[in-house]
């Protein structure tokens, strides 16, 4: 026994404070909420949760998947440089965009087929972002109405996203059921000329919904609350168009229009007198374009990956683009976004507003609206307190010289 400790028995007082015990949570996906700290862990949630097929359309991306890793290493090749000995007592996320101030610079993304990933899908989406105060997006390829999605987060800022199909005027209908139903803001997608090849969909010959196949009901198996949601709730169907009986990516070239022009963006201008985003910008020269033809923003999208592979990466693009355009002039971005120093990153180089597609995909995957809300606190958390490390009290305090990129020439 060493000489230099004094040993002594253990006084009740002292122990008392060190036992104490939590109940034990008995409902699992509250449980497995709680021990969520970053958008993967809840990645790790929805990969057990949820059937091969359904999780490999969120979480895969085109071909080799190239643009994806490249985007979200992006983010991770960067540094940021901090301010000290500052009063960061508090941190403002607060950010205006089209008009509207959120409580956060960030909005969810158009994702499709979402009722597929979990069957509270697009609801569950819109509800949590109405209740954290930022704009929700429902697809073109959503699997709830425009006016089901309004009704269930009346006080929610809903926009919608566009395709253009072949079918032009099939195409505006939708954009008419939008305004009647009280959307601003429409967010018109360019590129999909044709749809990429998302190289894990063929090989798992995902259909939408899902078909009951002896591989699917083999990998079925570990997941049954999957399955009793899909088999006991309405039948997945796109709340825009009658059901489809192919391949995800077969009815992605049977709707895309090769032939759109910007005479064609120039005609939805025309059509739609509320604000226009333009998503799916990849280079300077169509940015400015869309700007001089009457966008209200610009949306820096290589669609998560899903469409081009080795795209440009869009943070980089960021850096390079924002000093071409009036300071007043919006640019936001999406693409490879899974923490909220992404965000803060994104907003030092310059841009307005940002939206996550995956990063809310998997707290829905995970969990539900729960799981959605659990996303949203997850990285609006890590925005406030990286803020405060950075020693800044606003967004507006973020400039390029917090972010320094490590390894590009």
């Amino acid at each position: 026994m060493s000489k230099n400790v004094k040993r002594q028995f253990p006084k009740f007082s002292e122990l008392a404070p060190l036992l104490q015990f939590s109940l034990p949570t008995f409902r699992r996906k509250k449980r497995n909420l709680e021990r969520a700290y970053t958008i993967w862990d809840l990645r790790d949630i929805a990969a057990k949760r949820t059937p091969k097929g359904p999780f490999d359309y969120t979480d895969g991306s085109a071909e080799s998947e190239v643009s994806l890793e490249r985007a979200r290493q992006a983010y991770r090749d960067l540094e940021f440089i901090p301010s000290i000995l500052k009063d960061v007592s508090t941190a403002d996320l607060t950010r205006s965009t089209l008009g509207q101030t959120f409580s956060m610079p960030l909005g969810i993304a158009p994702t499709g087929f979402t009722r597929m990933m979990q069957t509270e899908g697009e609801i569950a989406g819109a509800r949590a972002a109405a209740k954290f105060g930022i704009p929700y997006t429902l697809s073109t390829l959503g699997t709830s109405s425009i006016e089901d999605v309004v009704a269930a987060a009346p006080d929610g800022s809903n926009w919608f996203q566009l395709y253009m199909w072949k079918d032009r005027e099939g195409s505006m209908a939708l954009v008419e059921r939008a305004r009647k139903a009280g959307v601003k803001n429409l967010m018109l997608t360019v590129d999909v000329p044709v749809a990429g090849q998302r190289t894990r969909d063929y090989r798992n010959g995902l259909t939408v919904p899902p078909r009951l196949t002896a591989g699917t009901i083999l990998n079925a198996i570990p997941k049954p609350a999957w399955w009793f949601n899909f088999l006991t709730t309405p039948a997945i169907e796109f709340a825009s168009m009658k059901n489809w009986e192919g391949t995800v990516g077969e009815l992605l070239d049977y709707m895309f229009d090769p032939t759109m022009t910007w005479e064609d963006f120039k005609w939805v201008r025309e059509q739609w007198d509320g604000n226009l985003i333009v998503k799916g910008i990849q280079n300077l020269e169509d940015g400015k374009k869309a700007a001089t033809l009457g966008a209200d923003a610009i949306l820096l999208s290589n669609h998560g990956g899903r469409q081009l592979d080795r795209a440009p990466v869009m943070l980089h693009l960021l850096l390079d683009i924002k000093k071409e355009f009036k300071k007043d002039f919006e640019i936001h971005i999406d693409t490879g976004i899974m923490h909220g120093a992404d965000v803060l990153a994104a907003v030092a180089l310059g841009a307005q507003f940002t939206y996550v597609g995956r990063a809310y995909l998997y707290g829905l995957m995970a969990g539900g609206q729960d799981g959605v809300e659990c996303a949203l606190e997850i990285m609006r958390t890590q925005m406030i307190r990286n803020m405060k490390l950075l020693g800044v009290n606003s967004l507006e305090e973020l400039t390029p010289s917090h972010v320094r990129f490590l390894n590009r020439q």
